[in-house]
């Protein structure tokens, strides 16, 4: 059975510890990172295959790690936020491979139902 973990990367500590407690609240387990290689440090040590990124970051920007994290999890759900939408187009997003797009700043209540649903898809892909 998958764990109903969630991975949050962001750069921002406030949007990390926010995004914690809320997906907490609605029962999730949570993992954080910082950044592009603290999130797949973390990948390679628990398969996570719900992932809600930020896009502009530092060293790897979330364009990057999405294709990172496509190319060894093609079956994760992985979500980007964002609250520069003018640097990132949701063409680029597309292409990356990101499954669901939002612009900062987003409802905890919409980013949980987002959660809600992309583990029900993952429950009829693996049948568990």
């Amino acid at each position: 059975m998958v764990k109903n973990t969630i991975l949050v990367v962001d750069d921002e500590v406030s949007i990390l510890n926010l995004m914690k407690q809320a997906f907490t609240r609605a029962g999730y387990e949570v993992r954080t990172a910082g950044g592009a290689k603290e999130a797949l440090e973390t990948l390679n040590e628990e398969k996570i295959h719900v992932i809600f990124s930020d896009l502009n970051m530092p060293e790897m920007n979330g364009l990057e790690l999405c294709r990172k994290i496509r190319k060894e999890m093609p079956m994760a759900i992985v979500i980007a936020m964002t609250g520069h939408a003018s640097l990132f187009e949701l063409a680029d997003c597309r292409e990356a491979g990101f499954d669901d797009y939002f612009i900062k700043p987003v409802s905890i209540s919409t980013l949980v139902e987002t959660a809600e649903k992309a583990f029900k898809k993952i429950e009829r892909w693996t049948g568990s």
